[in-house]
């Protein structure tokens, strides 16, 4: 129905559709959003029949041009007279929910991380960033009763976006200098001025945002900590970190000292690197960059299986690292298919394979074992709305 459509499209273009005064149609259950649709039609309907000179609503969206795009296109689906069989060439968007401990979470099996980042069915979708937000503000009140000035100092700063960023390069191994300097910079935007308060209080909330991430993700802090040590083993002898992804592809960590060559003209200085084989490794950068390169490898390997499956089933597909693109007509097919690929890819032994590359390669080495597994049944992915969308 002309009803059913325009729900529907709208739902789907709902992340970068949403007016900042009525909140993120994403952080709403399919039904929320549908509601949220339908509310919204009247301003999504004049956006779209009168841009410049309606009420602009289109312009209150955090992406003003892709929400406009939307509104024209469901307007020209409803002028077309049947709207269910109209022929829709914008794509829409199914973004995974922080993909890198998405992909942590099923390598580890680890049931509560992933409830987290939806890797499990449920009514409502679960957001891993008001979840952080919410442990580091309990263990802030607890703190403050204690006496701890810092925590009396944070406890009305305390929220999801304070946390958000360092939520989301933890899979990218943020150290607690970053977390500190992540947290300063939200700190500064909500006017604190005194330096030593700033300082003292980011350290603090720094050190217990990262204690939380690892109580909620505490595989992933397993598997990084096991990614780390064996890059460092293998770089420690002399061999720069190298893997095979899941579809053959051959992957080698460039990281070497590269020596510097100043060269003195006429007219101007000139830096020279050079970049060879034969220089010698940077042993921090080796094992620092290998666990999230390996996480980049194995979430580039679920986009491709993907691909590939939409290309052999006719579906148009687009991508950017964890946003997968289709057509409104096909995007139910895509959804299913990328949680297929998911369950395939994560139902290999991606961690053991690893451990025999390694050995393979390095047979005199004693890599430590894999980290434990926990409980996570990777099947009801299949059944998860929110995994991706």
């Amino acid at each position: 129905s002309c009803h059913s459509w325009t729900s529907t499209s709208a739902v789907g273009l709902a992340p970068y559709c949403w007016a900042k005064t009525g909140g993120p149609p994403s952080k709403l259950s399919i039904s929320g959003r549908r509601i949220w649709a339908e509310q919204n039609i009247q301003q999504i309907l004049d956006s779209g029949q009168k841009p410049l000179l309606g009420e602009r609503w289109w312009l209150k969206a955090d992406n003003p041009w892709q929400c406009l795009a939307a509104c024209i296109e469901v307007r020209n689906a409803l002028a077309s007279g049947d709207a269910e069989n109209y022929f829709s060439y914008l794509p829409v968007h199914q973004d995974g929910s922080c993909n890198g401990l998405q992909h942590y979470a099923a390598l580890g099996r680890d049931e509560l991380g992933g409830q987290a980042v939806n890797l499990v069915p449920s009514g409502e979708p679960s957001d891993v960033y008001t979840g952080i937000a919410q442990l580091v503000a309990a263990r802030v009140e607890e703190d403050a009763l204690q006496g701890n000035v810092h925590a009396q100092k944070l406890l009305s700063e305390v929220d999801r976006k304070l946390v958000k960023q360092t939520v989301m390069t933890s899979v990218y191994g943020v150290t607690f200098v970053g977390a500190r300097e992540q947290i300063t910079s939200r700190l500064k935007e909500r006017g604190w001025r005194a330096e030593d308060d700033i300082y003292k209080t980011a350290c603090y909330a720094a050190r217990i945002t990262l204690d939380s991430l690892h109580t909620m993700f505490s595989s992933a802090k397993l598997i990084m900590n096991w990614l780390t040590e064996c890059a460092h083993l293998v770089a420690s002898n002399g061999k720069p970190v190298s893997w095979t992804t899941p579809l053959g592809l051959p992957v080698v960590q460039p990281y070497r000292h590269r020596e510097r060559h100043s060269v003195k003209t006429v007219l101007q200085r000139l830096i020279i690197v050079e970049n060879s084989e034969r220089l010698p490794l940077a042993l921090a950068r080796q094992r620092s960059a290998f666990p999230p390169n390996y996480i980049h490898s194995i979430d580039s390997t679920h986009m491709m299986m993907t691909a590939a499956e939409c290309y052999h089933q006719g579906l148009s597909f687009a991508g950017v690292h964890d946003s997968f693109w289709t057509h409104a007509g096909t995007v139910d097919r895509m959804n299913t298919i990328l949680r297929e690929k998911f369950v395939d890819l994560h139902s290999c032994p991606l961690l053991d394979s690893l451990l025999l590359e390694f050995q393979r390669e390095l047979p005199h080495v004693a890599f430590p074992e894999v980290p434990n597994t926990g409980t996570l049944d990777l099947s009801t992915v299949r059944n998860s709305p929110y995994f991706f969308s």
